[in-house]
């Protein structure tokens, strides 16, 4: 009965996925407070006080619409966005530069689908999130893989290499999911500069697609790049499910600039692909919730204690891996860079990581501390002797 991709498919059993369920399992047999589960991206923080009013007024509202609206979302929220991105990065943004989507997923698949003809290629940056290889199957493009440096900023000259006259979008996100780095400016004028020149040599526009759900959970005084200011055929997608922790409700945006090479047919091709692939608009209700928080953040502090915690017990007893500068994720190296005894020896004392293999990056594995403070409290004694256990010598 199903197709043959998705029968392919369901043979794949992918970490996240695996690593989700290891943990319930254990749970129902040890006591959810005897399993340690680092694995799953799925924000705790508790959302913002005024979120939780906003959503009470506008619940008690009889006259509250719910109807549908034009597939780019109510005029008077992507107004009030545009004026945040105005006088955050200076920009000249209006209603018709924001598109509210069903998340960053969404956003990234209707950008894809108004982009990708068959066989156009879109390069992504390893380590990377693993859905982006489906986003990008569902609409017969194909994915290039760019290789880091030690530090997981992009190897550069690997790009340059990599992209080729079908290359139609490079996908980039940073706060980054698996490791935490953060590209710097830096990195977005080397980045820009190479696709400025491609597209010279090429004859044609290549986007540059920034996957941003975590830019407002950053742990450093550096201003992050804001991308359009370095590469004029940027489009940001943006979602509110970590900075307000709502990642049940499928809210975000994007942002496609006047700049962008034929922007006006851009834009019509984005809405028309969220009517095609039926997302119709995003919700409502959450629309208007937004457009009324878009000030408001996650308490910081909350991410920033969780991180101290698991990195300083991570260094202590030896373990190899890079401060995360932003997200909620650790990206640990494996000892004797062998991911999958390190995975086994961690599920035995009851620690379920995230293998790197899943995020195309294999001898390493992910850690989340986006769970709660008192999980990583009871985690540090079972990460010590998790160390013992791979003889790790303690710093």
């Amino acid at each position: 009965m199903i197709s043959k991709e998705m029968n392919k498919n369901l043979s794949i059993n992918g970490g996240i996925r695996e690593a989700f369920n290891e943990a319930r399992r254990q749970k129902a047999l040890y006591g959810d407070e005897n399993v340690y589960d680092l694995s799953i991206g799925n924000p705790s923080a508790p959302v913002p006080r005024k979120v939780t009013e906003v959503l009470k007024d506008f619940c008690g509202k009889k006259e509250l619409d719910h109807q549908y609206m034009c597939e780019s979302g109510y005029e008077e929220v992507r107004e009030k966005i545009a004026d945040h991105l105005n006088q955050k990065y200076n920009t000249g943004y209006g209603i018709n530069n924001i598109i509210m989507t069903n998340g960053v997923a969404g956003g990234i698949n209707i950008v894809l689908r108004a982009l990708l003809n068959p066989g156009d290629e879109v390069i992504i940056f390893r380590p990377y999130y693993p859905a982006y290889k489906g986003f990008v199957e569902n609409w017969q493009g194909k994915i290039v893989e760019v290789n880091p440096k030690e530090d997981f900023q992009p190897d550069f000259e690997d790009l340059e290499h990599k992209i080729t006259i079908r290359t139609k979008v490079v996908i980039v996100n940073s706060p980054h999911n698996p490791t935490g780095v953060i590209y710097t400016k830096e990195t977005a004028a080397k980045i820009s500069e190479i696709l400025k020149s491609k597209q010279k040599e090429y004859g044609h526009a290549i986007c540059l697609l920034s996957d941003e759900p975590y830019r407002d959970l950053v742990y450093i005084e550096e201003e992050l790049p804001w991308w359009p200011d370095f590469y004029r055929n940027t489009i940001v997608s943006y979602s509110f499910s970590k900075s307000l922790s709502l990642a049940g409700e499928r809210i975000g945006y994007l942002t496609i600039p006047t700049e962008v090479e034929d922007s006006e047919n851009v834009i019509k091709a984005v809405r028309l692909a969220m009517g095609r692939l039926g997302f119709v608009n995003a919700p409502a209700l959450f629309q208007r919730i937004v457009g009324e928080c878009i000030d408001e953040q996650v308490d910081l502090e909350y991410y920033a204690k969780n991180r101290q915690i698991l990195y300083g017990t991570l260094k202590q007893c030896g373990y190899e891996c890079i401060e995360p500068k932003g997200a909620f994720y650790i990206f640990v190296k494996a000892p004797d860079n062998n991911e999958e005894r390190f995975l086994e020896l961690a599920r035995k004392r009851h620690l379920i990581f995230v293998g790197g293999s899943s995020f195309g990056y294999s001898g390493y594995v992910r850690l989340s501390f986006c769970c709660k403070y008192e999980v990583l409290q009871r985690a540090t004694d079972a990460l010590k002797h998790l160390a013992d256990d791979c003889r790790l010598t303690a710093s």
